[in-house]
C-alpha cells in the first residue's frame, strides 16, 4: 500500500520505516565516531565516494578506474580503518540488548544473576589510593566484574595474587618496575600488572587529563569495566565507566561507585521499577474486575 508519490517515486510504509531505521543507524554511528579522528576519515571517505559517483556521471573512464579500485575495496578499507569505532558500535549492542533480561532466561540464568552479585572487600583498593593520592603517586587499576581481560592481562605481568593494600602500594612504588602501567583486579584477585590499556581518541577530553586518564577512558569504551585512575599531579580520584569520566571524588563516593558497578546496582533498581509497574498493572486490572463485577 502506498502512501503517497513523488514523481515517479511511489512512497510506501515500508520505506518510511526503512529511512527512519537507517536514520536511526547513522545518529549513533555518529555519536560512537564524535569527537574521534574517525568523523574526519568518514568525511574524506565520503567525500571520495561522491567524487567517485560524479566521474562516473561525467563518464570519466580513466579517472572512473582508479577510483573504482579503490572504491572495490572499500568494505575491506572501513573493516581496518574504523576497527575501534565497530568494536565500540558492537559492544553498545551488546550491553542494551534486552536477549538476557527476559522472563524466561531470566530464571534461566538467575544463578549467573547470584554470582555476579557477590562482591568482594574493596577497602585495600580505597586504602591504597587514599595514600597514593596523599603522596600524589599515579595508579591505575581496573575492576572487572564479568572477565578475566585475558588480552589485556597478557600485555603485562601475570600476578594472581590476593588483594592487599600493601600489594597495591608495592606495585605503584615510583621506584617499583610493574608502576608503569594498569593493574587488573577480579574476583578479590590482582590479576596482573605493568598492563597496557588502549587510549581514547576523543577529543572531549580536558588538557589537565594526561595519559592515565585518556587510557582508562578508552578501557571504559572497548570493556564492561570501572577504572580508578589517582592522578600523579594533583593525587585527586578519577572513576571511567562506559566512556565517562568521574572526576574528583572523595573516598566515600569511590567505595559507593565501586561497590555499585560490583553489585550491579543499576540492574537492581531497574528490575525494582519492573516489579513495581507490574503490581501497580496487576492492582489496576483487578480492581477492573472487581467493578465490572460489581
Amino acid at each position: 500500500m502506498y502512501l503517497f508519490s513523488i514523481g515517479f517515486l511511489e512512497v510506501s510504509w515500508v520505506d518510511v520505516i526503512d529511512i527512519m531505521l537507517v536514520s536511526i543507524l547513522l545518529y549513533q554511528v555518529y555519536k560512537l565516531m564524535r569527537g574521534s579522528v574517525a568523523v574526519k576519515i568518514f568525511l574524506g571517505v565520503l567525500s571520495l565516494y561522491l567524487i567517485y559517483l560524479i566521474v562516473r556521471a561525467a563518464q570519466m573512464e580513466l579517472l572512473g578506474l582508479i577510483l573504482g579500485q579503490f572504491m572495490g575495496v572499500g568494505v575491506l578499507a572501513a573493516i581496518i580503518l574504523f576497527q575501534p569505532e565497530i568494536r565500540k558500535f558492537l559492544l553498545l549492542i551488546g550491553k542494551t540488548t534486552d536477549f538476557n533480561k527476559g522472563g524466561v532466561l531470566k530464571s534461566v540464568f538467575k544463578w549467573k544473576r547470584k554470582r555476579s552479585e557477590e562482591t568482594y572487600n574493596i577497602t585495600p583498593i580505597i586504602e591504597a589510593a587514599k595514600t597514593l593520592g596523599g603522596t600524589n603517586t599515579g595508579a591505575l587499576i581496573v575492576l572487572s566484574k564479568d572477565s578475566e581481560l585475558k588480552f589485556y592481562a597478557e600485555s603485562g605481568d601475570v600476578i594472581d595474587a590476593f588483594l592487599s593494600k600493601r600489594l597495591l602500594l608495592s606495585i605503584f612504588n615510583k621506584h617499583s618496575p610493574l608502576h608503569d602501567g594498569a593493574v587488573i583486579i577480579h574476583k578479590g584477585k590482582i590479576k596482573a600488572a605493568r598492563c597496557i590499556l588502549p587510549v581514547s581518541e576523543s577529543d572531549n577530553l580536558p588538557a589537565q587529563f594526561g595519559l592515565r586518564h585518556r587510557a582508562a577512558l578508552g578501557m571504559s569504551e572497548l570493556t564492561d569495566t570501572m577504572i580508578l585512575v589517582v592522578s600523579e599531579e594533583t593525587g585527586q580520584f578519577s572513576l571511567a565507566r562506559n566512556g565517562k569520566l568521574m572526576h574528583n571524588l572523595s573516598p566515600q563516593e569511590l567505595r559507593k561507585k565501586i561497590n555499585d558497578y560490583l553489585t550491579m546496582e543499576d540492574e537492581k533498581k531497574e528490575e525494582a521499577v519492573e516489579e513495581s509497574t507490574e503490581k501497580e498493572t496487576n492492582t489496576a486490572s483487578s480492581i477492573n474486575e472487581a467493578k465490572a463485577g460489581a
